[in-house]
């Protein structure tokens, strides 16, 4: 045989086998996110000189996770800007989907109408679930408006990684960028995808980012808040922004970042409590612990029943419902509203398996559980450096990113006073009005209904 013929036919042989070999990996390897891109306008030429913020969300990353596990570079970003050492305080229910919520709208969870991960509405006679694209990606669920969409309207680019209620179109918009969850997508490709980002040509380049973590919250419900894997998750995370804090240094771009959690975690108590052990729940519409009475007569009967039934829970009507929880105005909160009193899983009821075996628990009033308190840190060029500030609340994080941005903002519950005191200087000062007449216009309620994000 021709050596030279030989060769090439040795060389095609082993292309064609990497290509198989490559096929296959691709084919075995797991799927992941890809970035969806919004033919949206580019920037307008007033928002290219505008700063950047990034803001990541550390789901169920407890405010005193940081000291307790030595979570270095979060310590290093209050040094360098400011901090809540004591904690940034969570909307009531103290749980995922409402309080990312309530971060990018400054809304109070009855207001912008996510009152829980589960619940039901009256009026559409409909069940809202997080777990579920068709109700979670469906933006007439969705009160408020969140920063990326506040940015797209005045002009400004937005990006969105994994954002609770991000692939929602919202008011006829999305944001620029964003990917479909996928818990599969690896940590750092996340930091990596954050920073292909800021690379983009200044009339594309978003100007508002955020980033989504679950590992702690994860690992808090499975191990509970003192396990050494919630320890590790810690440091994992702590490690992601320490990555992602190098990679902003190194583009020289004008950047604040911001990392917070929506809520935080404590260690459960007893058994699954279920409320049909003392009520007649037959005739209600239930998700996990929200009851929702087809007539009065019902829920007043249910009421009186659970009532003084245990010390577990405290229940009331919903007009009747302590103001300090703003949750007393919507009927997809439910009717009668279970409160519970301590660290204790509640539902209407019998628990599947998950909720039965879960160590950690979160969901409860903040300000009679302050483990329920998450973390809040920013550093960047607007941010004063050592600052820390008293436990605020998180409505109040909306205000700050938009008065950073120099967007113009409409009536929320959030107000800028609380975090003043942290900028180096501010935008043009935007009036932010605090609306107490939105109570009413959608709605919310306390639930721990399994399986929280």
């Amino acid at each position: 045989m021709n050596r030279k013929r030989f060769g090439a036919d040795r060389t095609r042989a082993w292309a064609a086998l990497l290509i198989l070999i490559l096929t296959a990996a691709i084919c075995a390897a797991p799927s992941m996110a890809q970035v969806v891109e919004v033919p949206n306008p580019p920037n307008a030429a007033e928002q290219q000189s505008k700063p950047y913020v990034v803001l990541v969300s550390l789901d169920g990353f407890r405010y005193d996770y940081a000291a307790k596990y030595g979570a270095k570079n979060l310590l290093a970003m209050a040094a360098q800007g400011a901090s809540a050492p004591n904690g940034m305080i969570p909307s009531f229910p103290s749980i995922t989907f409402p309080n990312h919520w309530t971060i990018v709208t400054g809304l109070y969870p009855e207001h912008h109408g996510i009152v829980a991960n589960n619940f039901y509405d009256p009026s559409r006679k409909e069940k809202y679930s997080y777990s579920d694209a068709k109700t979670s990606g469906d933006g007439s669920w969705y009160g408020g408006t969140p920063l990326w969409v506040l940015a797209e309207q005045q002009g400004m680019r937005a990006a969105c990684f994994f954002w609770p209620g991000s692939e929602a179109e919202i008011q006829g918009k999305r944001p620029s960028y964003y990917l479909h969850f996928d818990n599969k997508y690896s940590d750092e490709m996340r930091v990596e995808q954050i920073l292909a980002w800021l690379r983009l040509p200044a009339e594309n380049r978003p100007h508002f980012l955020t980033l989504y973590y679950s590992n702690v919250d994860h690992a808090g419900h499975v191990f509970g808040p003192d396990a050494p894997e919630t320890a590790e998750a810690v440091r994992h995370v702590d490690e992601m922004i320490g990555k992602l804090s190098e990679g902003i240094a190194a583009l020289g771009l004008p950047v604040d970042l911001i990392v917070l959690a929506d809520h935080g975690m404590v260690a459960t108590k007893a058994d699954v409590i279920v409320l049909d052990k003392w009520a007649d729940l037959s005739q209600f519409e239930t998700v996990g612990s929200l009851l929702y009475a087809k007539s009065e007569a019902d829920a007043e009967k249910a009421y009186n029943s659970l009532l003084g039934a245990s010390d577990t829970f405290q229940v009331y009507r919903r007009r009747k419902m302590p103001k300090r929880l703003h949750f007393d105005s919507n009927a997809r909160e439910g009717d009668p509203i279970v409160v519970p009193t301590g660290p204790f899983k509640i539902t209407a009821h019998a628990p599947d398996d998950f909720m039965a075996s879960i160590r950690g628990v979160h969901g409860y009033d903040p300000s009679t559980m302050p483990s329920m308190k998450a973390i809040f840190y920013a550093a960047g060029p607007d941010i004063r450096a050592g600052v820390t500030v008293a436990p605020f609340e998180n409505v109040d994080v909306y205000p700050l990113i938009a008065r950073i941005l120099g967007l113009r903002t409409g009536p929320i519950d959030g107000n800028l006073s609380a975090l003043r005191g942290i900028l180096k200087k501010t935008s043009k000062d935007h009036p932010v009005k605090a609306n107490s007449s939105l109570a009413g216009q959608w709605a919310c309620s306390f639930d721990f209904s399994g399986r929280p994000p």
